[in-house]
């Protein structure tokens, strides 16, 4: 009985289920569980959950129609990443066709020059595709995705070159807001897979070399209490690591600080919590030194107990 990531599976002998995501070959894959947690097991030692399954399943072409070459889209090739409805560790990967066109779509995984093909099949004009399945907390263990797709269409239209679309995710490719996915009914990252050729202006190249140098950067006033919980500041804070968050974190409390003194204010309050107290710390040690700081103290702690730190400005 074969298997493909993405699949809802419980375990035989044990009170245990979770998504597949990882194939370590024809015999044992890997499940992530509710703890996050991949464990390597024997494929005779898990069951697929009929009805839970998230296969990924070939939407099946329909026989194309007349199409009316003047409406034909050309455009519109999509890899969309969803986090799982109820396993939000587990992202799934879907290629969105928005064009006119049948699509034949091949995804193969490179992990330490190996390659393993991962998925093959037809996806219509209009429609999605499940083609990946992987664990958040292992984002940097994730393989780079190779797609190669062909175009097809009943109508009058010259071929096509195949597309080619390779990428390797980092946190940062998932740093924006995610978006409505129409065609699947779903927020998720959109990442284009037929970006159109960037043309290149020579006129406005020319031109950029004399413009005036830019006026300057005006700073907006910062709120009297700034939030500096990372959920506040980021959208996509289950893909950053503790640095990355403590940077983003430190970022923000300086440039506030710094629109503050700009506007002249009396005071600021930093909600930055109580946690292990590293936050707490590195901002203290910040404005200890900065010379525009009368003094601070912990803010209102019947409010915040010591999880925020009040600044008063000379």
């Amino acid at each position: 009985m074969k298997y493909q990531l993405g699949e809802f599976v419980r375990f035989v002998d044990e009170r245990r289920e979770g998504y597949i995501t990882k194939i370590i070959n024809d015999e044992m894959v890997g499940v992530t569980g509710d703890d996050d947690f991949e464990i390597p097991v024997m494929v005779t030692n898990i069951t697929r959950v009929h009805g839970h399954s998230s296969n990924p399943e070939t939407k099946q072409a329909s026989p194309e129609e007349k199409a009316n070459i003047e409406n034909f889209v050309e455009k519109g090739i999509f890899l969309v990443a969803i986090p799982d409805a109820n396993k939000g560790s587990v992202v799934h990967f879907s290629v969105v066709n928005e064009t006119s066109y049948q699509l034949m779509v091949g995804l193969k995984t490179l992990t330490k020059d190996v390659y393993k093909g991962a998925f093959f099949g037809e996806l219509a004009s209009e429609k999605s595709v499940k083609v990946f399945s992987a664990a958040l907390p292992e984002l940097d263990l994730w393989p780079t995705l190779n797609f190669q797709i062909l175009y097809y269409t009943a109508t009058n239209k010259a071929p096509v070159k195949p597309l080619e679309f390779s990428v390797k995710f980092k946190s940062k490719d998932f740093a924006g807001s995610k978006q409505q996915v129409a065609l699947m009914k779903a927020n998720g990252w959109l990442f284009r897979m037929d970006e159109p050729v960037l043309v290149l202006d020579a006129q406005k190249i020319k031109e950029s070399f004399f413009k005036p140098s830019e006026e300057k950067v005006v700073l907006q006033k910062p709120a009297k209490e700034v939030d500096l919980h990372i959920e506040k500041l980021r959208d996509d804070h289950d893909f950053l690591s503790k640095r990355e968050i403590m940077d983003i974190q430190l970022d923000h409390f300086q440039k506030s600080l710094e629109a503050a003194i700009v506007h002249k204010y009396e005071s600021i309050v930093f909600i930055h919590g109580a946690g292990n107290g590293t936050l707490q710390h590195e901002i203290h040690k910040a404005i200890s030194k900065n010379t525009q700081v009368k003094t601070f103290m912990d803010a209102q702690k019947e409010k915040f107990g010591y999880g925020a730190t009040k600044i008063i400005l000379k």
